[in-house]
């Protein structure tokens, strides 16, 4: 099923490691459902979203840095989606859903092709096989220096999920070369919004941009 055949709206978040877009997911989620009252908001992630994802979360997120070889984490992370897609995301959509997703595909082609060594044209192959053309609409790129990162990364609580932190500085500037590639090529579809701007100059940026989406799309109730 591709975007033009449902009535719902899929917006993705992307950016490296302490960028702030879960923070942002929950305020734009906040103020939809105010916007919006009788549209069902959605928020999501990936890896996880479901049951079955999440457990393969699990596996991709925590232990050691080696843990896994580049092909079982980009598998690892097309069956989660499979199952994130199947069983979430397309029904959302076809109800009309407006689904705000902390990462989607193109982490995939950045964390384990651009900087993980998997064969990229292979991935998207095997893709288009498993979940068809389901793109978001629209990707906002929260872009940061993998310094600042890592630094808020590590403020965190929990360091229970700490995997890919723990890959170093050289690891994650190819992490936000990668990001900044693909936004090129995609232009159309992303937005880079500058990640060292204070979460309200952020906020008040995404709102602008998504009430724009929303009218785009003739969303108004």
């Amino acid at each position: 099923m591709t975007n033009s055949q449902h009535t719902g709206l899929f917006i993705s978040l992307e950016g490296g490691e302490g960028s702030g877009k879960s923070t942002q997911i929950k305020r734009l989620q906040t103020w939809l459902s105010q916007k919006l009252p009788s549209r069902e908001i959605i928020t999501t992630r990936e890896p996880g979203g479901t049951p079955s994802a999440e457990a393969i979360r699990r596996l991709l997120v925590t232990g050691s840095v080696d843990s896994l070889t580049a092909k079982t984490e980009a598998l690892l992370m097309l069956a989660s989606r499979v199952e994130h897609v199947e069983r979430l995301i397309t029904p959302a959509l076809q109800k009309g859903a407006i689904i705000l997703c902390d990462r989607f595909a193109d982490s995939s082609f950045v964390y384990q092709t651009i900087t993980g060594g998997y064969d990229e044209a292979q991935l998207r192959h095997l893709h288009q096989l498993s979940i068809g053309d389901i793109t978001p609409h629209k990707t906002y790129l929260m872009d940061l220096s993998p310094e600042e990162g890592l630094a808020r990364a590590g403020d965190r609580a929990s360091q229970e999920e700490a995997r890919f932190e723990a890959k170093g500085i050289s690891y994650h500037n190819q992490v936000r070369e990668g990001y900044l590639r693909i936004a090129g090529q995609e232009a159309e579809r992303f937005d880079i919004i500058d990640a060292t701007q204070t979460p309200d100059e952020i906020f008040a940026y995404l709102q602008g941009a998504v009430a724009a989406l929303l009218d785009e799309h003739g969303i108004t109730q």
